[in-house]
């Protein structure tokens, strides 16, 4: 018997360059066996260098898409992203907090890979109050942790505040720290979980924190336990990277379909 694909919903914005955003969470979910009913945040303009401009969609907008597909569908498992105003991530929350046993990801995208800001009002305190008490998983990167909990002195206590505030499990992305290797940091239960360490890799990448995000969603509507579903999804992230394209003038974009390629002369290693 055919069995139909875990759905899961995302809410993010849309990336012309398809390395981000929608396009990017979409690719990573259908690589990982799901399908993706994608909620469009916002609209932006940039390309592999950064941000030109964005616009919020309607929060009214934002509910109607997503009612549409909840009442439709069997989703599995949530994934946000681009949020693009205070409305949107206050009907964001009250959506996932409808479907509290549905997993949920966020990844508190704050800026693009280059810096510049994807919001159009300071977002940190609704993110820790509204979105954290409905993450299972809450994906910030290094940067991105610092900002939602400015009083923290170091990283651990990052987790610890984002944990406080309701995250589950709060996977720290370490590709923004001088570090020789790239070190991401798992928490949950109140303490350090597991360090994953990966070798740093040339270059910068657009859109490896949705790609990750999206990856850990499709693990867990696979069913998987949250320490699994982690796993596979840095490692599907990892081999992304290692294989991404140089399109435009700016940062590569990771290869969701890199297992695809009929070619592998030209595999990385």
């Amino acid at each position: 018997m055919h069995l139909n694909p875990p759905v899961v919903l995302v809410f993010a914005g849309n990336d012309p360059t398809g390395g981000a955003g929608l396009q990017a969470d979409a690719q990573a979910l259908a690589s990982m066996g799901c399908h993706a009913a994608p909620v469009v945040t916002a609209v932006t303009a940039q390309d592999t260098m950064g941000l030109k401009t964005f616009e919020a969609v309607a929060t009214s907008m934002v509910i109607a898409q997503a009612r549409a597909v909840l009442e439709d569908m069997p989703v599995a498992a949530f994934k946000v992203g681009m949020v693009g105003s205070l409305g949107n991530l206050a009907a964001i929350a009250e959506i996932l907090a409808e479907y509290a046993g549905v997993p949920s990801v966020i990844d508190p995208v704050l800026t693009t890979g280059r810096g510049d800001d994807l919001t159009d009002s300071p977002l940190e305190e609704a993110m820790r109050s509204l979105l954290c008490p409905q993450a299972t998983l809450f994906t910030p990167n290094s940067a991105e942790a610092r900002r939602l909990v400015p009083e923290a002195d170091n990283l651990e206590a990052c987790a610890q505040g984002l944990i406080s505030a309701g995250a589950q499990y709060v996977l720290i992305s370490g590709t923004h720290e001088p570090t020789p290797e790239v070190v991401h940091l798992l928490y949950g239960q109140r303490r350090l979980l597991e360090r994953f360490v990966y070798a740093r890799l040339p270059g910068h990448y657009h859109g490896s924190g949705c790609t990750l995000a999206a990856a850990c969603a499709a693990t867990l509507a696979q069913g998987l336990d949250p320490m699994n579903a982690i796993v596979q999804g840095l490692d599907y992230t990892y081999q992304t990277l290692r294989h991404a394209w140089h399109i435009g003038h700016g940062q590569a974009l990771p290869d969701r379909l890199f297992w695809a390629r009929a070619d592998d002369s030209e595999d990385p290693d």
